[in-house]
């Protein structure tokens, strides 16, 4: 377990977290071995098998703490937030966009082009460090260019989603070749997920987890609801709007977080264990690294070239969840998506 910029995380099997006034403690075994003020975080994350007090949930809502409930691995499965806030007239905007198609296909291209924008910043970045690879690396690079030019043209959600699948296929079958250290150990064919067949479908899976969750939580202080989107449809559970604006920051924040971890060997092989049937999961330990990455890839100052600002790489989804609130609001024309200078 620790702290970091105000989210506490618990990875420890078997742990219990509780409200003792208005601090929250861990226990392991019966023995607390954290507590932690309630008036200094701003969201918990768990992990696995990790149980909760009532007193500490109703604390955490009482006090606007949102509490994620993750898989050991990282997948995102359920949620405690306080009652909704902003504007209920913003919400009722977001779900009459979502049903108009016009509305919904238009929000849609622009969080397409920006994963594939930010999926060819990647691929020409390698470009330059590679010379030997560098052609090869270029022709995906126009790929997902050539996707971004066919996305004004798609007439409906469907052939978008086609025009992404197809660029994303071309992106993963590049990915491996950017992976410069770990040979073999960080192979990858194509993107697999439920399970991750290899080490670095693994990390992804796990780095894109810690990215939704922090989408959600974005899109929930905006004002907007996370569960209703417009590229990915909706479903029971499924926090559609959160997947949608976590779309452009895929290669932006996780495959480059993902890679630079490979490539500086942050994670080894031995950090990784293949379960009966081919599954692979992280190591406690590497979760641990993995996370403390994460964590301070968030503190680094970007500058956001929509608005010309500087800020941190954690505020970028906010921004992005406010941009996205006042194009619903009728305040701006057109969302853009987030790209770095």
């Amino acid at each position: 377990m620790e702290i970091r910029q105000n989210t506490l995380y618990v990875m420890t099997q078997g742990a219990y977290v509780r409200r003792d006034h208005l601090t929250v403690q861990v226990e392991v075994e019966g023995i607390v071995k954290l507590g932690v003020p309630l008036h200094n975080l701003e969201a918990v994350v768990l992990f696995g098998q990790v149980m909760v007090s009532p007193g500490m949930l109703s604390g955490c809502a009482e006090a606007g703490i949102a509490v994620t409930f993750l898989t050991e691995s990282g997948r995102l499965m359920a949620r405690v937030d306080a009652p909704a806030s902003g504007n209920v007239l913003l919400r009722r905007e977001q779900f009459r966009w979502a049903d108009r198609p016009e509305a919904a296909l238009k929000l849609s291209r622009a969080f397409v082009a920006g994963k594939l924008h930010n999926a060819r910043a990647n691929l020409m970045r390698a470009a330059r460090d590679d010379p030997d690879q560098s052609s090869d690396f270029r022709m995906t690079a126009e790929t997902q260019a050539a996707g971004i030019r066919r996305l004004e043209s798609a007439a409906d959600l469907n052939v978008l989603r086609g025009i992404e699948g197809s660029a994303a296929k071309s992106y993963f079958e590049a990915f491996p070749r950017l992976v410069r250290h770990g040979g073999d150990a960080f192979a990858m064919k194509g993107r697999t997920r439920r399970p991750p067949l290899d080490r670095m479908n693994a990390l992804l899976s796990f780095l894109y987890a810690l990215l939704l969750a922090d989408c959600v939580g974005a899109l929930a202080a905006a004002g907007l609801d996370p569960s209703v989107g417009f590229l990915h449809a909706d479903r029971p559970a499924k926090p559609s709007l959160a997947l949608d604006i976590m779309e452009e920051f895929r290669p932006l924040l996780a495959d480059r977080l993902a890679l630079t971890l490979v490539n500086r060997r942050q994670v080894q092989a031995e950090g990784f264990v293949v379960r009966e049937g081919g599954a692979v999961e992280m190591s406690e330990t590497t979760r641990r690294d993995v996370i403390t990455a994460w964590r301070e890839r968030k503190k680094d100052e970007v500058t956001h070239q929509l608005l010309d600002q500087s800020m941190t790489v954690g505020e970028l989804a906010h921004t992005q969840a406010r941009i996205l609130a006042r194009v619903i609001r009728g305040d701006v024309t057109e969302y853009v998506p987030c790209s770095l200078k």
